[in-house]
């Protein structure tokens, strides 16, 4: 058990890492980053409006995706939120047909699937465990006679 543990702590860092990593590159330029990716957009049929204000979302919630996976707190549903974000970053790319993209944005996907699927037995080592543990210890004491 604490080797899946590890594991599972293992993998929960990387992706929290490279999470981070793209809000924290993009927040110092967002106007630009923002502009650009409507751009290139022009060529399909989703209003630029749209997709610039996606864009001017879309590093903070990475920022806080990769911050909380950091830490391992809201484990399951940051996860969840980030596998929700491929799902739209596929539908972008998939309408810009940049299909290198896509493929990249499924392994984020996949990834982000397989941290809900092993979280409730794995995650060990993280806020979520040591926010249940005192919790159980709570119940604990305050159902002792």
């Amino acid at each position: 058990m604490k080797n899946a543990a590890l594991g599972f702590l293992f993998a929960r860092l990387p992706i929290g890492m490279s999470m981070l990593g793209h809000g924290l590159v993009r927040l110092p330029k967002l106007t630009e980053f923002s502009e650009g990716m409507a751009a290139g957009f022009k060529a399909t049929w989703l209003p630029q409006a749209v997709v610039q204000q996606f864009a001017y979302f879309l590093p903070y919630l990475e920022l806080n995706i990769g911050i909380l996976l950091l830490l391992g707190l809201f484990t399951r549903v940051v996860s969840a939120a980030g596998a929700l974000l491929m799902v739209a970053l596929i539908f972008g790319s998939s309408l810009q047909e940049n299909w290198n993209g896509v493929a990249i944005q499924m392994f984020y996907g996949l990834y982000f699937s397989l941290l809900i699927a092993f979280e409730r037995k794995y995650n060990r080592y993280s806020i979520d465990t040591a926010i249940q543990l005192r919790r159980d210890r709570r119940k604990k004491v305050s159902a002792m006679p």
